[in-house]
């Protein structure tokens, strides 16, 4: 598969770490804040429905905070500055307990070495993440979809990152943990596709790599 790309990219949550090791963190968070996450959750799921865009990162936080402000029968500018500290900023420096995936690094590493360039692509802002996770500065491209207006899986984002690596889409090969969000929008776009099996996920969504290890993804991507 070498031969035919120019670029690996991933997203983050679920798919460099184990979605479990986030949420055990959250506990006692969520118990507090159960109303807060389900606002956010729904408000986001109908972001993602959207027809049209929201235009840019100012007007998707300003929707988002107006969504979930009318499922919580509050105002929008407390909603937007309460989801700003406890979430966006909030959850940050748990990361920091967070281990990733095994061989992640090491196969980050390999690919780089191959002459392939490294792009990321995640929901929420993963700059600070990346950091705490000890991958700061392995990417060539790090993006947030919110930044477009819009969600994954819509297209935008993933012609963000594109651009940003400065590939054709046909030359990314995008490693996801969702066939909905990560397979499908990739896809869409025309980029080859890499699923992330984990002990709940049976379907593969049609990607073009299905993989439980990251030994086993760098074997495949540099044969």
């Amino acid at each position: 598969m070498r031969e035919s790309l120019g670029a690996v990219a991933f997203d983050l949550d679920g798919t460099l770490y184990p979605n479990y090791r986030f949420y055990l963190q959250l506990v006692f968070f969520t118990l507090k804040e159960h109303r807060l996450l389900v606002a956010m959750g729904r408000a986001r799921e109908m972001l993602r429905s959207a027809v049209e865009k929201s235009g840019d990162a100012a007007g998707f936080y300003e929707l988002q905070a107006r969504l979930m402000a009318e499922l919580l029968k509050d105002d929008p500018a407390i909603v937007r500055e309460k989801t700003e500290k406890l979430i966006y900023r909030g959850w940050e420096p748990l990361f920091r307990k967070i281990k990733l995936y095994a061989h992640v690094k090491e196969s980050l590493a390999a690919l780089r070495d191959a002459g392939l360039k490294l792009g990321l692509l995640s929901d929420f802002p993963p700059e600070r993440k990346l950091e705490y996770l000890g991958l700061g500065g392995l990417f060539d491209a790090v993006l947030c979809s919110e930044t477009s207006g819009r969600l994954k899986p819509a297209p935008e984002p993933f012609l963000e990152l594109a651009g940003a690596l400065g590939e054709d889409t046909s030359r990314i090969l995008y490693v996801g943990n969702s066939i909905s969000y990560d397979i499908l929008g990739a896809k869409g776009v025309g980029m080859k596709t890499a699923l992330i099996r984990t002990p709940s996920l049976w379907r593969t969504g049609g990607a073009d790599i299905v993989f439980s290890g990251y030994r086993t993804l760098r074997n495949l991507v540099l044969s």
